[in-house]
């Protein structure tokens, strides 16, 4: 796969070299979105319902990052970090909960 890539992609201009990653991770949302496989029948097991979806579109995105940014030979060097900058936002979610909690 790797070589029907390079063959490709190296023929793309270079405003268009994250084409392979979006293209990939928005056909991965499309796909989970209609195959109606959700993180969230799992998640709300565990938490509440609008906590599990926003940790269920978070983990999705970041799988989908991970994949995409895998298949990409021009992100494929930026992996750690895409993955990295999609989980640690999630720390902010108890806080902005306290934030919500004290505006009710």
């Amino acid at each position: 796969m790797e070589h029907i890539l390079d063959l490709y992609v190296s023929n793309l201009p270079s405003n268009m070299k994250g084409f392979i990653f979006g293209f990939v991770h928005v056909g991965i949302m499309l796909i989970g979105y209609y195959s109606g496989w959700s993180i969230n029948r799992f998640l709300k097991l565990a938490s509440k319902g609008y906590i599990a979806g926003i940790f269920g579109a978070v983990f999705s995105h970041i799988f989908a990052d991970l994949i995409a940014s895998y298949i990409d030979p021009h992100i494929r060097s930026m992996i750690f970090g895409i993955v990295i900058g999609g989980i640690l936002p999630l720390a902010f979610i108890p806080i902005l909960e306290m934030l919500i909690k004290k505006k009710k």
